[in-house]
């Protein structure tokens, strides 16, 4: 199956990003297909038929179109459980969920490239507008995402724990795209910890959105 894997992605996408983290994590070959969201290529009506809502990541296995970033992660995790990317026990399962859901499902869909555009061009807001909204929706996520990390990292290396989970494959895009926009990150010391330990890491660093081929 190693070699059937098609990712279609694009370098910035921060979900995209975690796909390849858990990619690579998981130490799986798979082939990049870049849809440049910028030149509008995820809206093309060849790849709307391959993922109608025309996002990326896609991860193509076999004949099968896997899409939404957490979908696959859990995916990858059951089809490939070594190494695990949740913990064996349930409430910690739960707590690392938590973690990655109060990233993909409370800062990320507020600024995710369509709704940011949606503000400049429908909305008719600036860029220093925008960049606060982006600041503001990061600093609202990241304030209880530091309290909880403080609570569950036992080591002050992965967000829960002594291992890489899902919370982490997360965190790190997210803090990638708060650098991008110059979040004041000095609150959230224990994330930024965390997030360089990871970035260390070559599964990450392999993963990160420079080292693509179609970084620009």
């Amino acid at each position: 199956m190693q070699n059937e894997l098609q990712l279609y992605t694009f370098f910035r996408s921060s979900a995209a990003y975690r796909v390849r983290i858990a990619l690579n994590i998981k130490g799986l070959h798979f082939k990049t297909i870049s849809k440049a969201l910028g030149k509008g290529e995820h809206q093309q009506p060849e790849y709307l038929a391959i993922n109608a809502q025309g996002l990326v990541p896609a991860l193509v296995v076999q004949d099968s179109v896997l899409t939404q970033s957490l979908a696959i992660i859990e995916y990858l995790d059951e089809e490939f459980p070594t190494p695990p990317l949740l913990p064996s026990e349930s409430t910690a399962r739960a707590h690392v969920r938590a973690m990655a859901l109060a990233i993909a499902c409370d800062i990320h869909p507020l600024n995710n490239l369509r709704v940011l555009n949606y503000l400049k061009r429908e909305l008719k807001q600036d860029d220093p507008a925008v960049n606060d909204w982006y600041r503001h929706w990061v600093a609202e996520g990241f304030r209880p995402l530091e309290q909880s990390v403080q609570k569950y990292s036992s080591d002050g290396r992965y967000c829960f724990g002594t291992a890489v989970s899902i919370a982490d494959v997360l965190l790190v895009p997210q803090m990638f795209n708060a650098r991008r926009f110059e979040v004041d990150l000095s609150p959230y010391p224990k994330l930024v910890q965390i997030s360089q330990h990871l970035e260390s890491l070559p599964e990450f660093a392999a993963a990160r959105p420079e080292a693509q081929p179609d970084a620009q």
